[in-house]
């Protein structure tokens, strides 16, 4: 049983790509990382003795940090953090468990540099409808959370990345966009190891929407839709992406937990559904 200042792999698990996720801090020792060199989604990596400058930043919010088996390092940091005031829990096993469960890694070298601000940057072209939305949700939720994006014109998004140190995404000849029939979104899933069933599923509905086969998945139809819809609702990207990030996390959470269930009329004379 885990000890009031832990959490365990399925407790955390079960928090990943959800709005309210905690920041999670990887505290390993090189030596240690170098061994399995991936990352829990969204976690970043800074000196266990030095994590006391971190707490300003984490003010207000839920923090876990882990090591690589959740001993003395992730619990001596995290309870400097508690010091600071700042509500910090310990991974129980560390990142052997977690890796041990079979739970998603992210590969470091997979994620592009961050600027001075900690922040990954990724520039796309203007207007976004599927796919320019569906890979900034993903960051968000599995990469960098404080990720930034910019919005430019198609003729511009090469040059913008290489005068800005950003990453292009869903343009023609770079890395991360379309490969043969799989789209960006496709492409970010297997670069980044997000290979659960949940993302093979959320991936097939992105990828029928953003390529116009529907047949795929019966869901495809109504994403793009919504987010034809949303596109109409917002003059400005960046708005717009903040209020699709909603669409995309309840379509992960039907894809992770609802699939096998139904909706009929008359309602049943009981029913249930899960929060957790």
């Amino acid at each position: 049983m885990p000890s009031p200042t832990e959490i365990t792999v399925p407790q955390l698990s079960r928090l990943i790509a959800t709005p309210g996720a905690p920041v999670i801090i990887d505290a390993c020792i090189d030596a240690d990382f170098d061994l399995d060199p991936r990352l829990i989604p969204t976690a970043f990596r800074h000196p266990f003795r030095d994590v006391a400058t971190l707490a300003p930043r984490l003010a207000g919010r839920r923090v876990v940090v882990y090591c690589q088996k959740g001993g003395k390092i992730s619990q001596g940091a995290a309870a400097i953090l508690r010091d600071q005031g700042i509500v910090a829990e310990t991974l129980e096993g560390g990142q052997v468990a977690w890796a041990a469960a079979g739970e998603m890694l992210i590969p470091a070298a997979s994620i592009p540099n961050t600027n001075t601000d900690g922040r990954t940057v990724w520039v796309t072209r203007q207007r976004p409808k599927i796919d320019r939305i569906a890979c900034p949700w993903l960051i968000r939720r599995f990469i960098d959370p404080n990720a930034q994006f910019l919005f430019v014109a198609a003729s511009q998004v090469v040059d913008v990345a290489d005068k800005f140190d950003a990453t292009p995404f869903d343009v023609e000849d770079v890395f991360w966009s379309h490969r043969g029939e799989r789209c960006t979104f496709d492409t970010m899933v297997e670069e980044f190891a997000l290979n659960t069933d949940a993302m093979q599923r959320l991936a097939t509905i992105v990828r029928g929407a953003d390529t116009d086969r529907h047949d795929l998945a019966p869901q495809s139809a109504g994403l793009l839709a919504a987010s034809l819809g949303l596109s109409r609702m917002y003059r400005d990207d960046l708005e717009q992406l903040e209020a699709s990030m909603v669409l995309y996390d309840a379509y992960y959470r039907w894809a992770r937990d609802a699939v096998d269930e139904t909706h009929d009329w008359p309602a049943p004379s009981s029913s249930s559904s899960s929060l957790a």
